[in-house]
């Protein structure tokens, strides 16, 4: 049986839902004009890992301040490149390397080591980086090509300005490429905490 709430509740909410503007909602929304001419600048990230060290020495932020390779190459007689890391005995030790069964020469040019070389022998700026690693990642290659892997800032539509793409050593170390385990930044809280996390429970938190 209708209540007299009833009888004046809905035509007033009819009347709310009105006047929002809620029977236009089910009219399907315009489309976004299609691309125009790829006016816009596509740059590939360049890290400076690809041409500096860190140091132990720190910037006024605490930030670790990057040596260019140039500051050691320049003034030292090139050294023929070792196999494995663990052969370095003066500079870059300590080098964590994980990548398959591949040798530092696998990459790197035997007589010089700043710079890189292709299956074939074809010698590779350092700064060519992703040419390199697709010669191996076929698929990531791929689809950073499409631009489904890798990642990017700026503009998709480049109709509608410059994009920055990712490189493949701006996510993963080319010595060990493997992504880590993460965990979460903040643990579980319980409501009743009060603001207080329980480092029992959650040691890794700490």
């Amino acid at each position: 049986m209708e209540s007299p709430l009833d009888r004046w509740m809905y035509p007033a909410l009819a009347a709310v839902l009105l006047a929002l503007g809620g029977c236009g909602k089910d009219q399907p929304a315009r489309f976004q004009p299609p691309p125009g001419a790829p006016t816009g600048k596509e740059t590939l990230h360049q890290p400076a890992k690809l041409t500096s060290v860190e140091s132990d020495q720190k910037d006024a932020l605490g930030r670790p301040l990057r040596v260019s390779c140039e500051s050691c190459h320049s003034l030292r007689e090139t050294k023929p490149m070792p196999s494995r890391p663990e052969e370095l005995k003066e500079f870059h030790q300590g080098l964590q390397f994980r990548h398959g069964e591949l040798a530092c020469t696998s990459c790197h040019q035997a007589s010089q080591p700043r710079s890189l070389h292709l299956a074939t022998g074809e010698p590779l700026p350092m700064t060519e980086v992703v040419t390199l690693c697709g010669q191996c990642h076929g698929s990531q290659y791929r689809d950073f090509k499409a631009g489904a892997h890798g990642g990017m800032t700026g503009h998709w539509d480049l109709s509608r300005g410059d994009r920055t793409r990712n490189n493949c050593v701006s996510c993963h170390d080319p010595h060990s490429p493997k992504y880590a385990g993460g965990h979460p930044v903040m643990p579980p809280r319980h409501p009743s905490a009060q603001g207080e996390t329980d480092t029992k429970e959650h040691p890794d938190h700490e």
